[in-house]
């Protein structure tokens, strides 16, 4: 889960002044004090903890608060909102240059992970109808250039590049001219990074700065560096002049101090967020739903847009149709979960779900393998079975079994999943019926 550590410690924080009735300043002050160390212990800096736990501690003794009728409640929306306006209150969105081609600029320490954000902000911006190029501008380390050419080849978005000996100046003027000559409207600019910040890697880039003017120059930051990728923020934006930062790793186990330290200290936003290894896992960054995730109120829009970008709205269609026909097949069964597996981690959307918290989550195991083996007994069966698995017998069992590599307990265990989920979809389809016609709603669960 998203900042794992910090989000138990807050929740088990706020959750005691919940169960209390009425609030005294002590109250607020005990909570205080636990969430300044669970924001300390996540390498958040230390400037910023106290400034924020001061604006929360001078709203929550307020009038409005002691006197709610709901002191707890309020309490938790106080810290909800500071913390979401300590990250930036809104999102932050990509500029783009009036005249094209709008030209990003790449730049961080090495390992942080802009060769692929690279890839994956290029696919991001394709999917809004941008003609991206990818430019390969570090020269430095081995094998870059051969890296991003992978990338860009994977997600069929031209990669510019000059070898490696030529002056990464000179590549980026090349590139953007590359772009003028092509028809590409993004130039998306991959520099050199180094282990630490040095004086000769800050001319480089301030030097590839005045030669192409870029719309915006984004730092790239590891996520689990904690409170080194504040310092290296801070570098670089006083020597470059930043316009956004994209946190990486975001997924791993990191304890979120970059996150809610980079945009306070910088004062620069946070624009994207790496959640994963694969080339679509870059997401916009909305402070507000990252802080309701942290406090394990969920993110109800992140979950509704994977669904919407993922999701057949004429599939949606027909497959309504075929439920109230009571047509449900293996075949939609085997659709939904493959639409299903797009949206990303099993464990990912759980967590946007308002109500499920990390450590609920915990002692669930989603076994995303699982996924696979069911895929793989569906594609065994022969249309008329998935159809209409009634006429799988014994023998048919065995031989689905065999062809899926799985066992007859396992195919069992789908037939019976299938036929649970079937019959739920019915009794939905009746339920929707029943109050179209103004009926009352008999839950078979529960008796007539």
């Amino acid at each position: 889960m998203v900042f794992e550590g910090l989000a138990d410690k807050l929740q088990d924080a706020l959750k005691k002044l919940k169960s209390k009735g009425k609030l005294t300043e002590k109250d607020v002050n005990e909570a205080m004090r636990e969430v300044k160390l669970a924001l300390l212990e996540a390498d958040v800096n230390f400037k910023v903890v106290k400034d924020f736990i001061n604006k929360v501690k001078e709203r929550a003794v307020g009038a409005e608060v002691m006197e709610s009728l709901t002191p707890g409640q309020h309490v938790i929306k106080i810290v909800n909102e500071e913390l979401t306006a300590l990250m930036g209150i809104t999102q932050s969105k990509l500029t783009f240059s009036s005249k094209p081609p709008t030209v990003y600029m790449l730049v961080g320490l090495q390992g942080a992970g802009k060769t692929t954000t690279g890839g994956k902000l290029g696919g991001y911006l394709k999917k809004m109808g941008k003609r991206p190029l990818l430019v390969a501008g570090d020269i430095y380390r081995p094998a870059a250039i051969k890296q991003l050419q992978v990338v860009g080849k994977q997600l069929d978005i031209p990669v510019f590049s000059m070898g490696d000996k030529v002056s990464p100046v000179n590549i980026a003027k090349a590139g953007v001219n590359h772009a003028n000559q092509h028809g590409n409207d993004i130039v998306i600019i991959d520099t050199a990074g180094r282990l630490h910040i040095d004086e000769e890697l800050m001319d480089e880039l301030e030097n590839i700065k005045k030669e192409v003017n870029p719309q915006e120059i984004l730092l790239v930051v590891d996520s689990m560096t904690g409170q080194d990728a504040v310092n290296v923020a801070e570098h670089f934006n006083e020597k470059l002049g930043i316009d956004g930062v994209v946190l990486t790793k975001l997924d791993g186990d990191t304890r979120g101090g970059a996150a809610l330290s980079v945009r306070a200290v910088t004062q620069k936003p946070i624009k994207f967020v790496g959640m994963g290894e694969k080339l679509d896992d870059l997401e916009p960054f909305y402070p507000e739903r990252m802080a309701s995730r942290i406090l394990g109120m969920g993110d109800v829009l992140s979950l509704i847009e994977k669904a919407q970008a993922n999701f057949d709205v004429q599939k949606a269609k027909e497959l309504e149709k075929r439920i109230k026909n009571q047509e449900f097949s293996f075949d939609d069964f085997l659709d939904q979960l493959q639409q299903m597996k797009k949206m990303g981690p099993m464990s990912q959307l759980l967590e946007m779900i308002p109500g499920i918290n990390s450590k609920q989550l915990k002692g669930l195991q989603i076994d995303e393998k699982e996924l696979v083996h069911i895929e793989a007994m569906i594609q065994s069966m022969t249309k008329k079975e998935r159809n209409d698995p009634s006429i799988i017998n014994g023998s048919r069992r065995k031989r689905i079994a065999k062809g899926s590599g799985m066992t007859v307990n396992k195919v069992n265990s789908l037939l019976k999943q299938f036929a649970q989920t079937k019959k739920m979809m019915k009794q939905f389809s009746g339920m929707e019926k029943s109050m179209k016609k103004g009926g009352k709603m008999k839950f078979p669960f529960f008796g007539k």
